[in-house]
């Protein structure tokens, strides 16, 4: 079966889940590249996510992510990715957000949620309501900002490393060890002219 056969199929199969979803939990939903996509209300994630796990057959939680989208009203938008192994589907759920309304937590429903939402609290800055312990993840202690935004800063910060002469953790400003740079990705032998290579035998075809 072709790629866009074995797409063809899968979006077959999941347009009428989505159909039902729609209806039992008052979703958007759509079907793209193989996946099937819900678009839920912020204060309704832990009922639709719930919903997902109990009625639906989706028993893990794969991954929380974000996405920033400065230009919007509410920029953020919070991505959860779902497995079902009884159905052999994934599906993803987006919740919108913003910088001070916090998105309910479902470490109640799926407990692997728990560093994804905190990552996501940490790069983002966005908030979950709920979750036992929003502290940072990744960023170091009394680091300011947030740095998935896309409105962040590049240079002007600090970071910190282990120093073996000094034997302790040292702050520094942020080196960048490459210059920004432009590729054209074209290759340096497209356009260059070079002789025919002469195989052995070439002359007794001429002839």
């Amino acid at each position: 079966m072709s790629n866009v056969a074995m797409m063809d199929h899968l979006e077959a199969q999941l347009t009428p889940l989505g159909a039902e979803m729609v209806g039992a939990l008052g979703v958007e939903a759509q079907v793209a590249y193989g996946e099937l996509t819900l678009v839920a209300p912020r204060e309704r994630i832990v009922e639709v996510m719930t919903a997902l796990r109990d009625t639906f057959g989706f028993q893990q939680l794969i991954d929380v992510c974000g996405a920033d989208y400065p230009d919007r009203e509410e920029r953020f938008e919070v991505v959860y990715h779902l497995l079902s192994l009884t159905r052999n589907a994934r599906l993803r759920v987006k919740v919108a957000a913003d910088e001070v309304q916090p998105v309910p937590s479902v470490v109640g429903v799926y407990p692997a949620a728990d560093w994804f939402e905190r990552e996501a609290f940490d790069m983002y800055g966005m908030l979950f309501s709920g979750h036992p312990d929003l502290r940072r993840l990744l960023t170091d202690y009394g680091f300011e900002g947030h740095p998935l935004r896309k409105d962040f800063p590049m240079t002007g910060y600090v970071e910190v490393r282990y120093d073996e002469e000094l034997k302790r953790v040292v702050y520094e400003p942020v080196k960048l060890t490459q210059e920004f740079r432009n590729f054209d990705f074209l290759s340096p032998w497209e356009g260059a002219e070079y002789p025919a290579p002469v195989l052995p035998g070439d002359e007794k075809a001429k002839g």
